[in-house]
């Protein structure tokens, strides 16, 4: 059976379908004739023969016979029953095989003869009074008179219908044929009315449905004219035809896909003169450039991404370790997978900056949320479209700068969101972090989902003390240590200082920064745990050098100790460092910070008075509790003292009150410094602890223990007292603090008077 490839003409079951017997040549290579079966096939877009391949041709054809082969040039088919073509196959020789199975109407209820007939006259009589006008060709008012059917009128109007060859494959492809004969006669009347449009001196009939045709006659013509427009010339494509493309080739989900296509028709049909045009534009420009397709999961080398984090960042090795173990869960389940990471540490300790490295490693892009100081729930779901300047949220823009849909997104400070009346940002956020949730996020601004599954999320904060709960819990809490002298000073010479001559332009061999130097700024012109505050000391290094250098015409500087001091223009932070000699009533505390950690004095002192108990030094509600639990255990140890507490006041003073002090793990300094002021038992400062106490006086853990062994190292502290439950926290402390500290553990607060020697009475206390 010969199949006859057909472009924009109207394929309607039995119908006369004339056709060139030269384009039946070059179509099928070979010459017409009767009786001989065709299966005819639409094709989407017009090609030579040699060019067709099997998806330029539609899935339904049609049946149909030669009847006459005309000896002016025409051959005749008469068209039968629709067919569903399953297979097709292209030979060498260009010619085309299918196969195909009959395709059934629905079954209808039979129309009324008489209606139908005066259907086809009134269609006819239509037909008849433009013929002329139009200059349809051979149409004459005797030929049109004998067309016994709606199907036949179009397919003899077929070589001058302006419809495209999807909205003639649209009539085929109907399955009920009342339906197709609708949509036929609805056709021929829209292009009667777009002749009409050529003449507007024309009599025009003024029945309300001749308006309407009209109407969508206008319409179509102005696509069309306007997607002819667009093909001549792609350089100036309109915003309509442009956003039209882009829909299509977007890969949006349907939801997105239908609010995109409605807000496109109402863009259409308000022009670009309206006041919404803007909104609409930029909603249209925000959709289309999301990318909606999801990104292929790449197999990561471990070995590669383990020298990727290595060559960014010294240390670290937790963190290194389990974010290995993350990309070896993704490489086994190829898809996005694991806990959300959060990174908890003080400033400048790497945590944002390995956000940017972990990209690297997986071969993904990388983007950045800053969310310190959010307070309002639209800065993470995005604002309605109702409002004027509406604005996605910061999740979809990155997303949208990221340009794919699998990037690497740092939340950055997360601790630091805060709640207004305008809603609460961090419960907003509950729904982007959880894998469960994520894979339908829908943006207020975008109103439709957006799958986040495969964004990587990496959130980070400096404590955990302000980020909520239920948030807390959907993320897996990664501790960023602050870094040893060591570490600090290997991440200078590897980072830093190659950095800081990057910045200001210089050369290596031009400024030379000895390890006495380095070391020397380290320890006594920085006091953090991270290397911020070092980073901002060689860049002034280097900046000073470029002053040298030029005013100077010197070859290369090399950078003294004793340059130091005026170089950096400070003065050295001698005040980390822990005192000499002690006194009775002063105790060197630990204390963790947001920074860090930090060496924390307790001063006590004694005066006339009547029992009053003073605490000073900008405390919080928990450190008030500890004082008070101290002051209560110092009196049960010491039960000869009664009338010493009650003729005298004691003043606590914590120094440096313009910092805000909280939490539980100043109890033992406490008490410890309430002992040694009650015995008179000086304590040398070089001796730190940290612990919470109870009123039985147990020692009980506490947290940050890293950050706090860092500072006493820092400090010049020698001997250390820490709970005993917390023994096991010292495999996460460097080496080379341990080896210079001595870590004492306490059971109980009597451990540690003991060990200083300071004398107690009510040694009972003790639990057995």
């Amino acid at each position: 059976m010969t199949v006859l490839p057909l472009y924009n003409v109207i394929l309607v079951p039995e119908t006369n379908l004339y056709i060139q017997t030269d384009s039946y040549k070059k179509m099928t290579g070979k010459d017409p004739q009767t009786q001989e079966r065709v299966i005819l096939v639409a094709e989407k877009q017009k090609k030579k023969r040699e060019e067709l391949t099997e998806d330029d041709l539609y899935p339904i054809g049609l049946a149909g016979i030669i009847t006459e082969v005309n000896s002016n040039g025409y051959i005749v088919i008469r068209t039968k029953k629709r067919a569903d073509i399953t297979e097709i196959t292209i030979f060498a020789d260009h010619t085309i095989a299918v196969t195909a199975n009959k395709r059934e109407d629905l079954p209808e209820d039979e129309v009324n003869a008489e209606a139908e007939r005066k259907r086809l006259d009134k269609l006819k009589q239509a037909l008849v009074t433009y013929t002329a006008r139009f200059q349809w060709g051979s149409l004459s008012r005797a030929y049109i008179a004998q067309l016994n059917s709606i199907p036949e009128v179009a397919a003899v109007m077929s070589p001058w219908l302006f419809n495209s060859s999807e909205d003639r494959y649209e009539i085929l492809a109907e399955d009920s044929k009342n339906k197709r004969i609708d949509r036929l006669e609805k056709m021929i009347y829209e292009n009667i009315e777009m002749s009409k449009i050529g003449n507007e001196a024309a009599t025009a009939q003024e029945e309300d449905y001749q308006k309407i045709y009209r109407e969508s006659a206008l319409k179509k013509q102005i696509q069309y004219m306007q997607k002819e427009l667009d093909d001549m010339h792609p350089e100036n494509v309109s915003d309509v035809r442009r956003f039209e493309i882009a829909i299509e080739e977007s890969g949006m989900n349907p939801e997105a896909e239908k609010e995109a296509r409605k807000v496109l028709n109402r863009l259409k049909q308000e022009g670009q003169n309206s006041s919404e045009s803007g909104s609409l534009y930029d909603y249209l420009d925000f959709v289309t450039g999301l990318s909606w397709k999801k990104e292929e999961q790449k197999n990561i080398d471990l070995d590669e991404a383990q020298k990727v984090l290595d060559e960014d960042h010294s240390g670290l090795k937790k963190v290194k370790e389990r974010i290995i173990q993350q990309v070896a869960v993704m490489n086994f389940k190829q898809q996005q997978s694991g806990s959300i990471l959060l990174f908890v540490g003080a400033p400048g300790t790497g945590k944002t900056s390995i956000g940017k490295s972990i990209a690297r490693a997986l071969g993904r892009k990388y983007v950045r949320v800053a969310l310190g100081g959010v307070r309002d729930e639209a800065e993470i779901r995005g604002h309605r479209r109702t409002y004027i300047g509406a604005m996605p949220g910061r999740i979809m823009d990155g997303i949208n700068k990221a340009g794919v849909s699998n990037p690497v997104m740092v939340l950055d400070e997360i601790d630091k969101l805060s709640t207004s009346y305008n809603g609460d940002p961090a419960s907003a956020l509950l729904e982007v972090l959880d894998p469960e949730q994520n894979n339908t996020f829908t943006d207020h601004y975008m109103n439709v989902p957006y799958d986040l599954s495969d964004v990587m999320f990496i959130c980070t904060a400096n404590s955990l003390d302000t980020i909520p709960g239920p948030l807390l819990n959907r993320m897996e809490v990664i501790q960023f240590q602050g870094y040893t002298p060591i570490e600090k000073k290997e991440i200078a010479r590897d980072h830093l200082i190659p950095k800081a001559y990057e910045k200001v332009g210089i050369r290596k061999d031009q400024l030379t920064i000895t390890d006495e130097v380095l070391e020397t700024i380290i320890s006594e012109y920085t006091m953090e745990g991270g290397v911020r505050g070092l980073k901002k000391r060689m860049d002034t290094l280097c900046r000073v050098a470029a002053v040298e250098l030029q005013r100077n015409h010197k070859d290369n500087i090399t950078v003294a100790k004793d340059q130091l001091r005026e170089y950096l223009d400070m003065h050295p932070m001698h005040s980390n460092k822990v005192k000499k000699e002690g006194k009775s009533g002063i105790i060197t505390g630990l204390a963790w910070t947001a920074a860090g950690g930090a060496i924390l004095y307790i001063e006590t002192l004694m005066t006339k008075g009547k029992g009053k108990v003073t605490v000073t030094g900008q405390l919080g509600d928990v450190m008030k509790e500890s004082t008070q639990i101290a002051v209560s255990l110092v009196k049960a140890l010491y039960p000869s003292k009664a009338e010493l507490f009650e003729k005298n006041d004691i003043h606590i003073h914590f120094p440096d009150g313009s910092t805000p002090k909280d939490g539980p793990s100043a109890g033992i300094t406490l008490v410890t410094a309430l002992s040694s002021l009650v015995s008179d038992t000086p304590v040398t400062p070089q001796v730190a602890m940290t612990g919470e106490v109870s009123l039985n006086g147990s020692v009980n853990p506490i947290g940050g223990l890293p950050e706090k062994l860092m500072a006493a190292q820092r400090a010049g502290v020698q001997h250390v007292f820490i709970p005993e439950e917390n023994m096991d926290d010292l495999r996460d402390v460097a080496q080379e603090v341990k080896d210079a500290l001595t870590i004492t553990p306490a059971r109980e607060i009597t451990d540690v008077l003991n060990a200083l020697k300071i004398p107690v009475e009510n040694p009972q206390l003790k639990n057995e």
